[in-house]
Formats: C-alpha cells, sequence, structure tokens
C-alpha cells in the first residue's frame, strides 16, 4: 500500500491481484445509487435528443412542398397557356399534388407527435405551403381560361331577355 516514502490513505496497490469489487468503498458511497442517477441521466438525455431528432424531422416534413413549388412552378410555365394534354396534365398534377398532402396531413406528422415534440407549427407551416402551391394551380387553371371567372361564361344560364319593344307591320296589296 505505500509507494516510495510517503503513506497514502486511500492508495491501493492492484499489482497483487487484489481486484476493484474486492475492496470496500469508501464511506458516504454507493454504487447502487450513483448508477441509478447515471441510468435516469442518461434515459433523460436519450429523450431529448429524440424529442430534438423528432421535431427536426418534423420541420423538414413541413418545409417539403417548398422545395415543390419551384418545380412545379417551372413545369407549368414551360407547359404554356394554351390547352392541349401536356399543359392539362401539369395543371391537374399541381392541383392534384396539395390536396391528396393536405388529406394525409395526419399520417404524415403521426410518426412525430408526442408528448415532448410540438408538431403545431410544422404543421401549419406544411398546410401554407400546400395552399401555395394549391393557389399556383388554380391560377395555371385560369391562365388556361378552364376557370368559369368572366360573365361569357355563364350565358347559357341567363334567362333570355324580356321583349320591351314589338313591331309589326302591314302589307298592302
Amino acid at each position: 500500500m505505500e509507494r516510495g516514502s510517503k503513506a497514502r490513505k486511500w492508495a491501493i496497490d492492484f499489482g497483487d491481484g487484489t481486484s476493484s469489487r474486492e475492496v470496500a468503498d469508501p464511506p458516504g458511497y454507493s454504487r447502487g445509487a450513483s448508477s441509478e442517477i447515471e441510468d435516469a441521466s442518461a434515459a433523460r438525455q436519450k429523450e431529448k435528443v429524440e424529442a430534438s431528432w423528432k421535431q427536426q424531422k418534423a420541420w423538414e416534413i413541413a418545409q417539403a412542398p417548398f422545395r415543390n413549388l419551384f418545380m412545379m412552378g417551372f413545369m407549368m410555365w414551360m407547359a404554356g397557356n394554351t390547352v392541349h394534354l401536356f399543359s392539362i396534365g401539369i395543371t391537374f398534377s399541381a392541383l392534384w399534388q396539395p390536396i391528396s398532402a393536405l388529406q394525409g396531413i395526419g399520417k404524415v406528422f403521426e410518426p412525430y407527435k408526442d408528448a415532448r415534440t410540438d408538431v403545431l407549427m410544422p404543421k401549419l407551416l406544411f398546410i401554407a405551403m400546400n395552399l401555395v402551391a394549391l393557389g399556383m394551380g388554380l391560377w395555371k387553371l385560369n391562365s388556361l381560361g378552364l376557370l368559369p371567372t368572366h360573365a361569357s361564361d355563364w350565358v347559357s344560364s341567363l334567362p333570355p331577355p324580356q321583349m320591351v319593344e314589338f313591331s309589326g307591320g302591314v302589307l298592302s296589296s
């Protein structure tokens, strides 16, 4: 237990085959309590990391429609403003994608929802981005002339105008 000329109160020489389990713990030290505290601390740290990861993933999913906006806008611009199969297909795709995304919003954020993770703001951003995409699709539909926005689009449903004047003539022979 002694090294050199100084004797240490808690010095142990493990060179003689003594293991750390055979040595008595110092007064006031409890191995069980410290491991429980370490386990609880590690569990809390793991929960914090997991909640942070879930929050980050929820924000990534909420921002995903933003990346699609530019591509869809470019595709609609390339399709032009004439009514043909390609432009109609692109336009209806631009309308269908946000509608189906908004219908499945519960399933999209379900894996990231728990007591520690707030997914309200990511959901609101997701909804806003999909509404912008839906607005772009409606704008393209209007620019193609496929939305009934003018009075001439509704002429067939108007009643015939009432006659205000009557003219008649007599033919003399």
